[in-house]
């Protein structure tokens, strides 16, 4: 139960939102620092010189107040718009090692992805609003990433 200050009114409760967005992208596990044998050792048949492709997942989590006005920690709306313009713009059905200028000199992992997703999601939300970029490339792989 919420505790209530003198004036009998319920403290602030923080509230996570979390959306889900799928995109679809294509790249190669390759760093430019090694030689093409270290390459192939490290990353296998994801350094494939033709690429790979991947049907990600990604799930935003956002959290802060609920505001007693509105009822929402944010509007829905104004995060899809977010989302719509760094992750699905720049991310979706793209070669990622040549359609973002960003992994031009970054391996695409999907670690990577999800930095470059708080990165530049956190240019966009308020201060102290996103909580956790997660992206599922497989079923069975994923990647967390809190801003550390």
């Amino acid at each position: 139960m919420a505790q209530a200050d003198s004036r009998n009114e319920v403290a602030e409760r923080i509230g996570y939102i979390t959306r889900v967005q799928s995109f679809s992208a294509c790249h190669r596990l390759h760093s430019p620092t090694l030689s093409d044998e270290v390459n192939k050792k490290i990353f296998g048949k994801c350094n494939n010189p033709n690429g790979h492709g991947h049907n990600y997942k990604e799930l935003l989590f956002v959290h802060l107040q609920i505001d007693r006005h509105t009822g929402m920690v944010m509007n829905i709306t104004d995060l899809k718009q977010h989302i719509e313009e760094v992750i699905m713009i720049p991310l979706d059905h793209k070669n990622l090692d040549k359609d973002v200028p960003y992994f031009a000199n970054v391996v695409s992992t999907t670690e990577n992805v999800a930095v470059y997703i708080w990165d530049n999601m956190v240019k966009q939300l308020p201060a102290n609003l996103l909580y956790e970029v997660k992206i599922h490339e497989t079923d069975k792989n994923i990647v967390v990433y809190r801003g550390e």
